[in-house]
């Protein structure tokens, strides 16, 4: 535990005594803390999570300054610690100190656009499960969620409704090619407007911003169920793709070239079952399978219905790839090869295999585990928690796991993880007691579904104009 002014805030990411370098794993990650924070709420500790979430929130970048540039206010810290610092003009007294880390201390120096996201999330969270809305309802509370979506929602140069943001940005923190528009931070980015929307106070000032929330969510929405998704049919679509569309009646939208469909591919995707692919760019489809994304399209209700059960039909057909040995492959397939040495610049980190290069993350359990129970289909996450303890308490709790098969504890994987202890938590927990995933679940929006409907079953030359919604959405 981390303690600030006598009040525990939040937990260290891993306590491995018997690495003799602490790095940074001696801080509490807000995204680490996830896991922990759905533990403490589920097991009736709320005070943990409210002081994480409030103190937190005074670490938002209101007048924060790296390299003489200042960031979009309402950027929430990677991470913080607590140092002691002796008094002004009394060195024999001494005060807590929060000191925030917002990616000037990080590998590479990028901005933790996921931590927001997350704090939302939690927040929403901790007011179902303990029925204390007062905490949400504060002044500050409700400035803080203003600004994270604010910031979020701020117009720029991109044509898309997904979420730009750089490689590195989310939980894969080190260059593995997935800037641009990410599906975990779009994932994320979805679930964060539904859980704002939900708890933000019904005045005056906020109608503008419940606006333009009403609207990215249905751009959002339907650019991620119709573009992103991939299964068998998809493919064989693609596969017969022409090039160079021109106007609104296009159907390769984003001009994608049929020879950009990996061998891979071709040999992993089932006959039933899809997923999301892992972001989309012109000219450009990452097919990779990114498990967090896919995940929290199923808890957040990005995806359909039928996408969801199909995602959970893929991960059922693909048990050796995406499970085997150690619950739960990060992405699949691993960069390797020449591709390796240019996408990662030859991470020694990021080998094939390993760390958030296709490696194995216990963590993974727990955002299985909602999946699933949301889905009614529990006993895929009972046979992963299972298949968990033979071996992961023996192991020391380690970060992540190596090779394909999720075999080898990770080369530099620490011991005593938080997020792997507290994700093996948090999956038994809700196993025991499935309604309590209602907490973090979203409920599909049904004005969401009529409008989506809308979109899907007119073409692009009729909706011009003719066909009046009962409200209007930009997309």
């Amino acid at each position: 535990m981390v303690y600030y002014c006598g009040n525990p805030i939040g937990t260290i990411a891993a306590n491995d005594l018997s690495s003799s370098t602490i790095l940074n794993y001696d801080q509490v990650f807000i995204r680490d803390f996830i896991p922990s924070g759905i533990a403490f709420l589920l097991k009736g500790e709320y005070d943990i999570v409210r002081n994480f979430i409030l103190h937190t929130l005074q670490l938002q970048s209101w007048e924060k300054t790296m390299d003489c540039y200042s960031p979009g206010q309402g950027l929430m810290p990677a991470s913080f610690k607590v140092r002691t610092v002796p008094l002004d003009g009394d060195d024999s007294a001494t005060e807590d100190v929060l000191d925030p880390d917002f990616g000037e201390a990080a590998i590479g120096r990028v901005a933790p656009v996921d931590s927001g996201l997350w704090w939302i999330i939690l927040l929403r969270a901790y007011g179902k499960c303990s029925g204390d809305l007062s905490v949400q309802e504060r002044v500050d509370v409700q400035t803080g969620i203003k600004m994270i979506l604010k910031l979020c929602l701020a117009d720029g140069f991109d044509m898309f409704p997904t979420l730009l943001v750089t490689d590195g940005s989310c939980m894969i923190d080190r260059r593995m090619g997935i800037h641009g528009h990410p599906l975990e931070i779009q994932a994320l980015f979805y679930s964060a407007l539904l859980c704002g929307r939900e708890m933000l106070a019904q005045e005056d000032g906020s109608a503008d911003l419940m606006r333009a929330l009403n609207n990215r969510l249905v751009a959002l929405s339907f650019h991620i169920r119709e573009y992103y998704w991939i299964d068998m049919k998809k493919l064989n679509e693609i596969y017969r793709y022409k090039t160079e569309e021109y106007s609104y009646d296009a159907v390769n939208k984003f001009n994608i070239y049929p020879d950009q469909i990996p061998p891979w591919l071709v040999q992993f995707m089932p006959d039933r079952g899809g997923y999301l692919i892992g972001n989309l760019q012109p000219a450009h489809m990452d097919f990779r399978f990114f498990s967090l994304g896919n995940l929290w399209s199923i808890v957040s209700c990005l995806a359909t219905l039928d996408q969801s059960h199909a995602i959970l039909d893929l991960i059922e057909a693909k048990w050796a790839e995406l499970v085997a040995d150690m619950p739960f492959k990060i992405c699949y397939p691993a960069l390797e090869g020449q591709e390796w040495r240019i996408i990662t610049g030859s991470d020694p980190k990021n080998t094939p295999w390993s760390y958030h290069n296709g490696g194995s993350w216990p963590t993974l359990l727990w955002q299985l585990t909602v999946a699933c129970i949301k889905m009614n289909r529990p006993e895929i996450a009972e046979k992963a928690v299972k298949l968990a303890e033979r071996r992961i308490s023996g192991d020391k709790w380690p970060e992540y796991y190596d090779t394909k098969q999720g075999r080898f504890i990770g080369k530099q994987s620490r011991l005593f993880q938080t997020w792997s202890i507290a994700g093996y938590l948090v999956a038994k927990l809700l196993l025991a007691n499935p309604n309590a995933a209602k907490i973090l679940v979203n409920e599909e929006d049904s004005e969401l579904v009529n409008t989506f409907s809308s979109m899907i079953s007119a073409k692009p030359r009729r909706n011009r104009g003719r066909k009046v919604l009962k409200r209007s959405f930009i997309v």
